[in-house]
């Protein structure tokens, strides 16, 4: 095995990595939002699935630029459903959850279904590419880093913003304290329903914004159960994360790269069988959950709230 082959495998792996983490980095990203106040959604995969399906449909007819928009209104209305069920009628937030991620899917299939006939696969145009002079060039980070399509920069973007407000701001100081004492929270004039239905609806948006990433960014089509797990994989992130933006971010760059070297290994047959190659980001979550073992949670997640009581 040569040095250049080394370093070209590397430099493949690394910025396949970064694309693929794209989609998982932003779902965590509002979970962590969501969870921080107190609800805990497992719902994201159904709303990715049916964020990528509705970006799809409306990228084929109207442009890709309306298709970011319509995926994420899709998984704010998921998440609106999620706070009045959770956190309004106090409904379980895992049956809630889960019911919504079942939603979520069977509403992609009916949208996707509704316009385009079984058999057919049409594409669309996804985001451009910015390569930054000279930096793009350094080897194997530059291309990884600096020859990236658009949505990597708006989501570095989004990552130093969610941290900042979430650690830096009185905003974010509500939210937190919401998710760890609401009762508390509420004495001192913190809305706490309005807090979590805002921090819910955001983690819905967030992961329809992620199902378009998939579909109209990464795949530049729609198929039918293309999410993968992708938003359970998120939920996951987010406990390796420590519910903190900066470390979701390497969580999810972490399995990105392990996912990309899979298919790096399957597209070269190194004689491994494939079956094992498709196990090791699903071996990667079960590891990360044991390194994540002794995570402190929000104190209120998941506890449901009632003003008074």
């Amino acid at each position: 095995m040569s040095l250049e082959y080394v370093v070209n495998l590397l430099t493949t792996v690394l910025a396949s990595g970064v694309r693929l983490t794209l989609p998982i980095l932003v779902a965590a990203l509002g979970e962590v939002y969501a969870e921080r106040s107190g609800v805990l959604n497992l719902g994201i995969e159904g709303m990715m699935e049916f964020g990528a399906a509705i970006g799809f449909v409306t990228a084929y007819f109207y442009g890709s630029e309306y298709g970011l928009l319509a995926g994420a209104l899709s998984g704010a209305f998921m998440g609106l459903l999620h706070a009045i069920l959770s956190v309004r009628l106090r409904v379980n937030q895992v049956i809630s959850g889960l019911t919504l991620a079942l939603l979520g899917e069977g509403l992609a299939i009916f949208t996707y279904r509704s316009f385009f006939k079984p058999g057919e696969a049409p594409r669309v145009r996804g985001y451009p590419f910015i390569e930054i002079p000279l930096l793009s060039q350094i080897p194997i980070i530059g291309p990884a880093l600096f020859d990236q399509s658009i949505l990597f920069y708006l989501t570095i973007v989004i990552v130093v913003i969610a941290s900042i407000i979430l650690f830096k701001t009185t905003i974010g100081l509500n939210i937190r304290a919401v998710g760890e004492n609401p009762r508390a929270a509420e004495a001192l004039g913190i809305s706490v329903y309005g807090t979590r239905t805002a921090c819910v609806i955001f983690g819905g948006l967030m992961a329809g914004l992620a199902g378009v990433f998939l579909s109209v960014g990464q795949m530049s089509m729609y198929y039918e159960g293309m999410v993968a797990g992708r938003g359970w994989i998120a939920l996951a992130i987010v406990i390796f994360g420590r519910w903190s933006p900066h470390m979701v971010l390497l969580g999810s760059f972490l399995f990105g790269v392990v996912d990309a070297f899979q298919l790096r290994v399957q597209a070269e047959g190194w004689g491994i069988p494939h079956q094992f190659l498709l196990m090791l980001p699903y071996i990667f979550t079960l590891v990360v959950f044991a390194c994540a073992r002794k995570a402190v949670q929000p104190e209120a997640l998941g506890l449901p709230y009632k003003k008074g009581e």
